[in-house]
């Protein structure tokens, strides 16, 4: 499901809107491990949440 996220890329979890924005760390297989504004680092299982990107306002 996450299988084009690189790290570096800024997502969103759908399941915690209030951890809010946060950025990849890293992406082995099905685990990727984000970093997020009010959550910190979290390792999220890839089959059971789709992630979605953010793409940054370039204005």
């Amino acid at each position: 499901m996450n299988e084009f996220l690189e790290p570096g890329m800024l997502v969103r979890n759908p399941q915690a809107p209030d951890w809010g924005v946060g950025q990849v760390q890293s992406r082995v297989g099905e685990k990727v491990t984000v970093n997020f504004e009010h959550a910190g680092k979290q390792v999220i299982d890839g089959r059971r949440v789709q992630l979605f990107l953010v793409i940054p306002d370039q204005g």
